[in-house]
């Protein structure tokens, strides 16, 4: 792969078409004069640079932020895949322009994520909990629906959170013959696992949060520590989560955990309960995948 460093890209005065490869609020806040955008994230990248460079020809020269990021060398590899002879990488990027004092374009505005801060009501409607249930020889998955439930925020970190499933709405998605599925439902609505006539709700409340400082966008930045009771009975719960905003009055929360049904008192086909289950084992363990839109209340 071709590369070029900062005094060649300065030598070189329009000899090449500059692609700044990151978004395009970065492209309106900093870029290389006389570049032209197209997004390296987006699934419409090549598409979008067929139609501003129809010439696969022409000379090219991609550069995103610089450093350790792999916009830049990404672009490249996708455009030169696609038919593009004549493409080079700048890998300093935005940021040794800026360190160098290389003449940039743009209105300047910094670029930061939200920051939210306050308190934020679930939105219910958004919100989905998604469950696997497995035995030795088959699984099923489902949804269930949250019933309410809130986070707080204080100076940019999280506080404290809660949350409340609403168990009669525990619906499974693969069993597509509608009496199998209704009678698996069932099941699990009585005594053998959830007993929802006599416990309709599940919850988790959060007693206090550690914030992971190593993590990056898309991992988990938080572990919840807290209680979660189901069937009644309440149980200690730590898990790792991903908390993000998409704008200052908008959160978005994800966790994935496992949990012992039998430590709630749910038995049925549990190996470590019963002699001789052969093919009714029920695996101990329940996969739980959470997603939790709030919005600032």
């Amino acid at each position: 792969m071709k590369t070029i460093s900062i005094a060649e890209l300065q030598a070189q005065k329009g000899a090449a078409t500059l692609i700044h490869v990151l978004p395009e609020e970065h492209y309106a806040s900093t870029h290389l004069p006389g570049a032209i955008n197209a997004c390296v994230y987006e699934t419409i990248f090549i598409t979008k640079v067929s139609e501003l460079v129809p010439d696969k020809s022409s000379p090219l020269v991609v550069y995103g932020a610089g450093g350790d990021s792999l916009d830049a060398t990404t672009a490249a590899e996708k455009l030169t895949k696609a038919g593009y002879t004549d493409v080079t990488v700048f890998p300093g990027g935005i940021a040794e322009c800026q360190q160098q004092g290389f003449p940039l374009e743009g209105t300047g505005t910094a670029i930061s994520p939200p920051a939210p801060e306050g308190h934020f009501e679930v939105d219910t409607a958004a919100s989905l909990v998604r469950w696997t249930g497995r035995s030795l020889f088959n699984h099923h998955h489902g949804t269930l629906r949250l019933s309410g439930g809130s986070i707080e925020v204080k100076n940019g970190t999280l506080q404290s959170a809660r949350f409340t499933i609403d168990m009669n709405s525990i619906a499974c998605e693969d069993l597509v013959d509608t009496a199998f599925n209704a009678m698996l439902i069932r099941h699990l609505r009585d005594d053998d696992f959830f007993a929802v006539d006599r416990f309709p709700t599940a919850g988790f409340v959060c007693e206090h949060v550690t914030p992971l400082p190593a993590c990056t966008p898309g991992t988990p930045n938080y572990t919840l520590h807290g209680t979660i009771t189901l069937r009644g009975v309440s149980q200690p719960l730590s898990f790792p989560a991903v908390i993000a905003a998409a704008d200052s009055d908008h959160l978005t929360g994800q966790a994935q955990f496992e949990l012992d049904r039998t430590q709630f008192g749910s038995h049925y086909g549990s190996g470590k309960l019963f002699a001789f289950l052969g093919k009714h084992v029920v695996n101990d363990h329940i996969h739980l995948h959470l997603k939790i839109h709030a919005k600032r209340s």
